[in-house]
């Protein structure tokens, strides 16, 4: 312990000598930590901490499965899985809602779900005022009663007599009954609950809108679970072959179900750009360390011959290393820290689970604390080894000319080689978002952003279902948008486009073989839009007509196709001859009427949806014909369509009063709100490429600074003998991209596997991306050339006579 504290202090009195070097070290380290701090906490909230659940390990998700896809579960199933299921202890149904809060000035718009009685009680939620769903309150005319998250709670006063007060949502008066405790709950877009009721209609196996999460039995394993559902989607499959054949069941846990696999793989790639950060960080260090030891070899050797032994400075070297290393992470965690805030503010919404608690715990800090000791000894090892090695003897009688070994050259070339080559497979990562990110840019969306507002109306479920009252309430609804100044087409619709047309119905070809299985019938998107709809997008109609106010319901049954839906299931037909059969959708109940035929008379052009890198098969049919209580709003403008929306929503209360503006964007924001987790995986591998770039030119710069300075004699003599400066410059320079093209070359073989990872997460990208990899090698060799020219300039401006003399 005394060696150990001796050793501490006279590293403290080494690095109060030479502080700039000391705060470089600091810096370097503290970046490469704090990058790693910062992407390690969102990867463990995410994907390996556990869920802020009781007993998380036992909570699944059941999925309705079809076609070897997941599907949302109809009434039918979820009542009948609820029944005759043997491993789960329970097992809830939910669905997203939207609800209209009545405020001082105007309705207010609150995203939610509708859960059946007991949903909290089975994660273990702990409630900060209150209590869960009672049992009796899952029945029709009981159901009045509401769930407020804790953010909601404080968004509405923070009145802590809040519970068994009424308050009004979608015009109705409702019983709060309890208050969630903060945390997870606040994190999602859901800020209240009501219970869900089955309505008799809506126990039916045709109409899938429901998720479901379960608990499993103690003990049991979701292996079996798996089985037993799988007899259970069987018995129901024979019992109702019609709505069921074909159909089975998935289940699966809860921990990030509904993460896509491509944001897990995602956040993998990111904490590998972090630790190359942290290794290049390293390799710096090491550098630096090297170039610190030659210099100290004087008095290394007289530590030496005074009768230190090689064990005893080695040890004194690896503690100075230690001590930057621990210094570097505590300010790194600070880095972290601010780094985590930076991404949690220009994360997009829903990028991460609600689960996940983007704070620096303790596995966070234990990971900072054992990277951080790693990073000592990778960095201070080699530097120590070599400087315990020195002979006392040659280097005092070396006098004030300090040599440099060749192994001890060739290594810290070789750290040069191997950061370079780590830097290029950074940049290759954000080479190719950035070429990614282009291509998407680049899509044909195939409908025009600029000039249109959307929104939503969150009519209540309260409301009449009848068809010609929602009718008449939608045509007086876009009669008042289109008469407000400036506005120069109204539509309504069922879905968004570049999002999809609002369901998912499976059809048949009228005259084609019927499926003797129904579950194999292809699907396509399936929505209802008023005709101006393509008018007010800007969406091409390529063949036929589109829809006129005289396709009503008592007229024939029409409807237009994209050039996708065409493409897969009429190649070689004329499409504007085919007919094509859908089950009914019925307004405002979750059941399927019988099939109807739906005459094609149009075609349009393909509007991208899925993150723009699909291109699905939609099929739209006339509002008028099939209306939906809840539906979109589309509205093109004159002017920029952020000025219009008090002016749109004075006119829709003007027919409603009660009813709120749900999700007010105009087309822009909705594409770049479809591009967000692009853009901001984009900003995170090009940040930390820059980082990566800034640390490998230092490292060359180091080097080449370095053996400048070791060679001052040799330059002095070559001018002395007739070398011209820009000789000299070209030595050095060379010398140093030498180093950087050897990296680069190497660099390549990790920039390929790079590429191969990174390959489900771009778009338009192949496995070899020669355009990416030479873009960013240049801008490597770039900042190569530039780290090299500045020690080359310092080496041809020495005067030959004054160097010769002072050695």
């Amino acid at each position: 312990m005394s060696s150990f504290l001796r050793n501490l202090l006279y590293s403290l009195r080494s690095f109060a000598k030479n502080p700039g070097l000391t705060l470089t070290i600091l810096l370097t380290l503290a970046l490469g930590i704090g990058a790693n701090t910062a992407i390690f906490t969102i990867d463990y909230a995410t994907l390996l901490a556990p869920l802020p659940y009781r007993e998380p390990d036992q909570l699944v998700v059941v999925w309705s499965k079809i076609q070897g896809f997941h599907n949302g579960i109809s009434a039918g199933d979820f009542a009948d899985w609820r029944r005759e299921n043997s491993t789960l202890r329970d097992l809830h149904a939910f669905t997203g809602s939207s609800f209209n809060i009545a405020s001082k000035e105007q309705p207010e718009n609150i995203d939610g779900r509708q859960v059946t009685t007991g949903f909290y009680t089975m994660f273990g939620r702990p409630f900060f005022l209150g209590r869960d769903f009672l049992a009796e309150e899952g029945v029709d005319g009981k159901n009045h009663v509401v769930i407020l998250t804790h953010k909601l709670w404080m968004h509405l006063g923070e009145n802590r007599k809040i519970i068994g007060q009424s308050m009004r949502i979608d015009g109705q008066p409702y019983t709060v009954v309890g208050v969630l405790s903060p945390g997870v709950d606040d994190r999602g877009n859901d800020q209240l609950a009501v219970p869900l009721v089955f309505k008799p209609e809506q126990l039916n196996h045709d109409f899938h809108w429901l998720l479901s999460i379960g608990r499993l039995k103690p003990g049991v394993t979701v292996q079996q679970a798996q089985k037993d559902m799988d007899s259970v989607a069987l018995h129901i499959a024979q019992d109702n072959p019609k709505s069921n054949k074909g159909w089975g069941v998935f289940v699966e846990p809860l921990k990030n179900d509904f993460l896509p696999s491509e944001r897990k793989q995602t956040l993998w790639l990111l904490l590998g750009a972090v630790a190359f950060i942290l290794l290049i960080a390293c390799v710096n260090v090491a550098n630096l360390l090297l170039a610190r030891g030659l210099a100290r070899q004087k008095e290394l050797a007289v530590r030496a011959a005074l009768g230190a032994s090689r064990r005893t400075i080695f040890e004194q070297l690896i503690t100075e290393s230690l001590l930057l290393a621990i210094t570097g992470g505590l300010l790194g965690v600070g880095i972290g820290y601010a780094l985590l805030r930076g991404l949690i503010a220009i994360m997009p919404e829903g990028t991460l689970p609600n689960e996940a608690d983007l704070t620096l715990n303790l596995p966070v800090l234990l990971f900072t604390l054992i990277a951080t000791t790693l990073a000592g000894f990778l960095f201070g090892s080699a530097p120590a080894w070599y400087a315990s090695r020195v002979d006392p003897g040659e280097t005092l009688k070396e006098g004030n000319r300090t040599g440099v070994g060749s192994g001890r050259h060739r290594l810290r070339q070789s750290l040069v080689i191997g950061e370079f080559a780590l830097a290029l497979a950074l940049l290759a990562g954000a080479g190719l978002a950035i070429h990614s990110f282009l291509n998407l840019l680049r899509v044909d969306l195939g409908l025009r952003t600029d000039h249109v507002l959307t929104f939503f109306l969150p009519v209540p479920d309260s409301r009449p279902k009848d068809p010609e009252k929602i009718v008449a309430y939608y045509r007086q609804i876009l009669d008042r948008v289109s008469a407000v100044p400036g506005v120069t087409s109204t539509s309504a619709m069922t879905g968004l486009p570049l999002f999809g047309a609002g369901f998912g119905m499976p059809f048949t070809i009228v005259g084609q073989p019927a499926f003797n299985d129904p579950s194999m019938r292809p699907n396509t998107g399936f929505g209802m839009v008023t005709p101006d709809f393509f008018k007010t997008f800007g969406i091409q109609i390529v063949k036929g007509r589109g829809f006129t106010d005289q396709d009503t319901a008592s007229s024939v049954k029409v409807a237009v196709v994209n050039e996708e839906f065409v493409k897969k299931y009429f190649k070689g037909s004329d499409p504007l001859r085919q007919r094509v059969s859908v089950e009914q959708l019925i307004p405002g109940v979750t059941k399927l009427g019988p099939p109807v035929e739906w005459q094609i008379i149009g075609v349009y052009h393909t509007v991208r949806s899925g993150g723009f890198r699909q291109d699905r098969p939609e099929m739209e049919i006339p509002f008028w014909q099939i209306p939906w209580s809840t539906a979109g709003i589309g509205v093109r403008t004159i002017n920029d369509p952020a000025t219009m929306t008090k002016s749109i929503a004075a006119a829709i209360h003007s027919v409603d009063p009660e009813i709120a503006l749900a999700q007010p964007r105009s087309m822009e924001e909705v594409r770049d709100l479809v591009l967000s987790n692009d853009r901001f995986t984009l900003i995170l591998f090009v940040c930390f490429a820059a980082v990566a770039l800034v640390l490998a030119a230092i490292g060359v710069y180091g080097v080449m600074s370095f053996s400048v300075a070791q060679r001052t004699h040799e330059v002095a003599l070559r001018m002395a003998l007739g070398a011209d400066r820009s000789r000299v410059v070209t030595l050095i320079v060379r010398e140093g991209l030498i180093l950087a093209g050897i990296g680069l070359s190497l660099g390549l073989i990790g920039a390929y596997f790079v590429g191969r990872g990174m390959q489900k997460t771009l778009y338009g990208i192949g496995r070899m991306d020669i355009s990416a990899f030479a873009s960013v090698s240049l801008v490597l060799l770039v900042a190569a050339l530039i780290a090299c020219l500045i020690p080359a300039w310092r080496a041809a401006s020495v005067e030959p006579m004054q160097a010769l003399r002072s050695e």
